[in-house]
């Protein structure tokens, strides 16, 4: 697979069974037909999906799911970030704990946070995954301003 993550990484959409409930031998089938038919890394739980409105127990056992379809976990990237630096953590510790291989950054949105706000969030996000890899995505529409280098963060 070239590049860290690979070339074709897939926002997965999130089943759900017909009384609203978390489908994960759905999600676990999806996994393996991305996988495939040429996926290399599935985003789960990320920013444009329903991550919003699934409950942190409810994406950690979606991630575990995942991972056990996937049968490597480097071919899981977690949607861990939130507007709440707080949360960001503990999600990002759930991932972790269901083996994701990497993580999906993004900038506290709506909150418009200044530079060093944006630098601050990053790092804190990642506690308890040292080692794991990430990438960052950028909601300009959502933060209002663009997350600068100069500003010290990974961005």
């Amino acid at each position: 697979m070239p590049g860290r993550f690979g070339r074709v990484l897939t926002a997965m959409a999130t089943p759900f069974t017909a009384d609203g409930a978390l489908d994960l031998g759905g999600a676990q089938r999806l996994a393996r037909h991305l996988l495939d038919h040429g996926t290399d890394t599935l985003v789960i739980a990320g920013t444009t999906g329903e991550s919003p409105t699934l409950t942190h127990d409810e994406k950690a056992r979606l991630w575990a799911a995942v991972v056990e379809a996937a049968g490597d976990s480097r071919q899981v990237m977690a949607g861990t970030s939130t507007y709440s630096t707080a949360e960001s953590i503990e999600l990002t510790q759930l991932a972790e704990k269901a083996g994701v291989g990497s993580l999906l950054l993004v900038a506290p949105y709506y909150n418009k946070p200044p530079q060093e706000g944006l630098y601050l969030h990053s790092p804190a996000a990642c506690t308890g995954t040292p080692a794991a890899p990430s990438s960052s995505t950028r909601a300009t529409t959502r933060t209002s301003c663009r997350c600068w280098r100069s500003a010290g963060s990974a961005w």
